[in-house]
């Protein structure tokens, strides 16, 4: 590799980057305006996109929504859950069969006191516990669990979620 190539590449990497970090500030950004701040053409900025989505780094454009503000209600919970891994098959079998539940919003591996923290949503309280003591806690690697319960929702995937209040202000007076 020359060393043009090596700065080709360089350039390739900044503009991915770029991309990314503008489609995770919204989604929703207009391809040409995408260009435009990158100072480069719609064809360039769309080939560089459609690559990311069949490698996938770019899995999918949600749309974060404040269940708050509508008539709907979603109870949110966040379950530790600790397990003994099977042999030969560690944490991925089971990480595999977590995710197949339609509840599970989202699953991570952790460092520390318990294995994985599951995310999901439900309707009710009544739900949830539903799930966790008559799915999840009874997979035969599952050792232990302890669910927790979001109150309320202050900041959501670097999205501010309070209203500000302008009636709190302090006054200035001379």
């Amino acid at each position: 590799m020359n060393c043009y190539n090596i700065i080709n590449v360089s350039m390739e990497e900044t503009m991915r980057n770029e991309i990314l970090r503008m489609l995770e500030n919204n989604s929703r950004i207009d391809l040409h305006d995408l260009a435009i701040m990158l100072g480069t053409d719609d064809s360039v900025v769309l080939e560089e996109i459609e690559k990311m989505e069949k490698e996938g780094v770019i899995c999918g454009y949600p749309t974060l929504i404040n269940w708050d503000k509508t008539d709907t209600e979603k109870v949110t919970a966040l379950i530790e859950v600790s397990v003994v891994p099977q042999r030969g098959q560690g944490f991925e079998k089971l990480a595999e069969r977590i995710c197949n539940y339609p509840e599970v919003k989202s699953i991570y591996l952790m460092s520390g006191a318990f294995d994985f923290v599951v995310f999901l949503e439900g309707k009710t309280l009544k739900e949830v516990s539903m799930f966790v003591s008559t799915k999840l806690s009874t997979l035969e690697a599952v050792s232990g669990t302890a669910t927790h319960f979001v109150l309320k929702k202050y900041k959501d995937h670097g999205m501010i979620l309070m209203e500000k209040d302008e009636s709190n202000r302090m006054k200035v007076t001379p």
